[in-house]
């Protein structure tokens, strides 16, 4: 996808949620700071002139900075995110430089997806498509939340998650994987 095509997935999907073009520009904290992560994700994987690039990175990075403090929302540039990313609300958000999401995923608030574990498991999580992130959750270490995942609010995952699967609690263990799409309805 294009960074346009990328911008506008996401903005759709904010206005699926009830938003408007003034409402989701000037009154939507996630929208910003993804907005903010296209536009440096684009310079930090596309421009390759070595004085442009630097110059890009720290404006970026500055740009970045201010919207973290102003939502709590932390989203480096080089994390990589699918099209229609929708994150609910704003606050203690934060996701790992190397953090892999798929496409069409939503976060809801105090979501961290990080770097943890031990030997083999050690690294940071690549989460597939159509996953919704309750509230509070902790995704960490080198784990692969696969295809249409609903992880419950306040749940540790800390061990990789199959496909079409609800988790909850801590650590989170598998309540459904009955072939249903865990997520559905949520995203």
């Amino acid at each position: 996808m294009t960074l346009y095509q990328l911008i506008q997935s996401d903005y759709d999907k904010y206005k699926k949620y009830g938003g408007n073009l003034l409402g989701v520009i000037f009154l939507t904290q996630g929208f910003w700071a993804i907005f903010q992560y296209r536009i440096a994700h684009f310079f930090f994987t596309r421009v390759r002139i070595f004085g442009l690039r630097h110059f890009l990175l720290v404006f970026c990075l500055l740009w970045q900075k201010i919207i973290e403090i102003m939502t709590g929302i932390s989203i480096p540039a080089s994390v990589s995110i699918g099209g229609s990313f929708y994150i609910g609300h704003f606050s203690g958000i934060i996701l790992n430089g190397k953090t892999v999401i798929g496409d069409n995923c939503n976060i809801s608030q105090g979501v961290t997806i990080g770097f943890s574990g031990v030997g083999e498991y050690r690294g940071v999580p690549v989460i597939g498509n159509n996953v919704y992130i309750g509230a509070n959750a902790v995704v960490a270490g080198k784990i692969v939340i696969e295809d249409n995942v609903l992880i419950g609010a306040c749940s540790l995952v800390n061990k990789s998650v199959p496909a079409n699967s609800i988790v909850v609690g801590v650590p989170a263990k598998v309540i459904s994987s009955k072939g249903l799409k865990g997520s559905k309805g949520y995203i």
